[in-house]
């Protein structure tokens, strides 16, 4: 930003938390669709939530109950600065559709207000603010959106750092959305009763599998792990027609399909662009013989993170 700015906009693109195997840590960027937001810095010390457009549900305009304004405060907080901002969230990911939309919403007022800051942060340094604001939507701090939000790609997210994951440039996901809503927290209370040790167990060995399939290339190992014995089973009921479209992008040679995020939408990844694209008929097709229209979007793995407009 040039001297004396202020005023910033970025965007911040959709993701695929969980990634199957990877509940609360692993997720990866999704080019084509995500949250904008305008930060304004004012005198007034303190963080103002002046608009929130392009969705029918009614947001939190109160800074401290609304996801952007939450991280917003914790970054004016840390930093000791003695001015504030005015925020204006323009939606672009439907509420409730297992894409980050709260998390994006939040990394976006964030990369807009770092900009406006005399010395800005490292985007890893950004990162404890935006698990502070993701905290206000989702009740927990856990960053699998945040991650990949923050640096694109492929991320590792834990409590206290980012690990870039790398993948070939050629892998794709596929990302379709059926036109309903699922509340995050109905889909964490899904989770609430006992689990087997030896599902741990098969969940760790899948996450290994993945994450040395995408640090080598092999998408053998991907295919080998590529699959939620964890959270799916739980999960699964609440998405109507959840099944057969896992299934169809699994028969479209999907090296793994799963729920993303809470849900309802569904991920898969493919080795190359064009098989991912093959399948995308298939799987809204599920979805529309259970009853809900669907959007989809085919995108690289190592989709770009959020960035200034």
């Amino acid at each position: 930003m040039s001297a004396g700015t202020d005023q910033a906009r970025a965007f911040s693109p959709a993701s695929v938390g969980n990634a199957a195997v990877g509940f609360d840590i692993l997720g990866h960027a999704i080019a084509g669709i995500g949250d904008t937001v305008t930060v304004r810095r004012i005198d007034a010390p303190e963080v103002r939530i002046a608009a929130i457009r392009g969705t029918p549900f009614d947001l939190p305009l109160r800074a401290e109950d609304n996801t952007a304004g939450a991280a917003l405060i914790a970054l004016r907080e840390a930093l000791a600065l003695p001015f504030g901002f005015a925020v204006e969230i323009d939606k672009g990911i439907a509420l409730g559709s297992g894409m980050g939309g709260s998390a994006a919403s939040c990394v976006a007022a964030l990369v807009a207000a770092n900009a406006l800051l005399a010395v800005p942060l490292a985007r890893e340094a950004m990162y404890p603010f935006a698990l502070t604001g993701e905290a206000v939507a989702s009740g927990g701090r856990h960053g699998d959106n945040l991650g990949p939000m923050l640096l694109g790609g492929v991320v590792l997210s834990t409590a206290d750092r980012l690990v870039p994951v790398p993948v070939p440039a050629g892998w794709h996901s596929l990302l379709v959305h059926p036109e309903a809503v699922l509340e995050t927290r109905r889909a964490r209370a899904a989770l609430q009763g006992a689990y087997a040790l030896s599902e741990f167990v098969a969940q760790s060995a899948n996450l290994a599998l993945v994450l040395s399939g995408c640090y080598t290339g092999d998408a053998t190992l991907v295919r080998a792990g590529l699959r939620d014995v964890l959270v799916e089973p739980r999960r699964a009921g609440l998405i109507g027609g959840f099944h057969a479209a896992r299934d169809a992008a699994l028969a479209a040679d999907a090296m793994g399909a799963s729920i993303s995020g809470a849900g309802p939408s569904v991920f898969a990844w493919f080795e190359d662009a064009a098989a991912a694209q093959a399948a995308q008929a298939a799987v809204q097709q599920a979805f529309a013989n259970a009853g809900f229209d669907s959007q989809a979007w085919v995108s690289p793995l190592n989709a770009p993170g959020a960035h200034l407009l």
